[in-house]
């Protein structure tokens, strides 16, 4: 009866239609995009239907294209809703949370020690990825940390911290007023206006030769781009959220604190009813705290 159903291909149709690129869907499926192309190519073909408008700026749902995609996601969803009851009941002190490596490195892990002393039943599992996840999809996953632009109305949503980009260099590091000068940076994606680079920042602050006379040292992660600068290795654009720790311990100190780019708010997610979980409550209410305690050191 299903032998002839192309499961792989609605797989990937589905995947390249709620992301909208097939790149994307290629990184989630741990696949390429050539072979997320021929498998959506091959189901227009067998079924004689146009499913995406190649664009220049990328590939677009067809009418027919969007009403494929409503009807697989809603299957797939119900087809891993069967598989996953078949799975032992999940551990009720349980929790799996999501957030950057970054974020978890330098913020997360070196405070998670105070809820395992308070909450010692509460089973903490945490997941880093850079990809943002889709908790409605993946149902193992009980909350997310993340910095957000725009807010997902069809989720939870706690705000945290907000956050902005300044920069930071080794305590004692002189800043020459010509010659060479070494910058550290950091690929900042967002789907939101905000633009947040060295030029940007330069302009800001005045320091429009810069950019002509810097070199520029790229890393594709927070953390080693903080640890470049811990190292004296120059001066780095970073997140006043992920920069607190090593500020307060005397590892990197601001430069021009006052001039700084607006980032995004750091907040924890989840599909709503959630919340209301026991260790997901317990550890959104800690998380409060943790962040309560470190604006009032902050402000001493």
């Amino acid at each position: 009866m299903f032998a002839r159903l192309p499961l792989t291909a609605l797989r990937t149709f589905e995947a390249a239609a709620r992301l909208g690129s097939f790149k994307t869907a290629a990184d989630e499926l741990s696949v390429t995009p050539a072979a997320v192309s021929h498998q959506v190519k091959t189901l227009e073909q067998t079924y004689g239907v146009l499913l995406f408008e190649r664009t220049g700026q990328g590939v677009r749902l067809t009418d027919a294209g969007e009403q494929l995609q409503h009807q697989v996601h809603g299957a797939l969803r119900e087809l891993l809703a069967s598989v996953q009851a078949l799975a032992p009941a999940p551990d009720a002190q349980a929790l799996t949370l999501t957030t950057t490596a970054a974020f978890a490195s330098l913020w997360l892990i070196p405070r998670l020690g105070d809820f395992h002393r308070r909450y010692p039943d509460v089973h903490v599992r945490v997941e880093t990825a850079n990809q943002v996840v889709d908790l409605q999809r993946e149902g193992a996953i009980d909350l997310a940390l993340r910095a957000v632009i725009q807010p997902d109305a069809a989720l939870f949503q706690l705000p945290l911290m907000e956050e902005f980009m300044g920069v930071y260099a080794q305590p004692g590091v002189q800043i020459a007023d010509h010659g060479p000068l070494e910058l550290i940076s950091v690929p900042w994606q967002s789907q939101s206006p905000l633009v947040v680079d060295w030029p940007t920042w330069c302009a800001k602050a005045g320091h429009e030769d810069w950019p002509g006379r810097a070199r520029v040292r790229q890393y594709d992660d927070e953390h080693y781009a903080l640890q470049a600068a811990i190292a004296g290795h120059g001066l780095v654009l970073a997140s006043t959220v992920l920069a607190a720790d090593s500020v307060a311990r005397g590892l990197l100190q601001p430069y021009r604190p006052h001039v700084r780019l607006a980032a995004a708010t750091y907040c924890a997610v989840c599909v709503p009813g959630h919340e209301r979980r026991t260790p997901v409550r317990e550890f959104m209410a800690w998380l409060q705290e943790q962040v309560n305690k470190q604006s009032d050191n902050a402000r001493c």
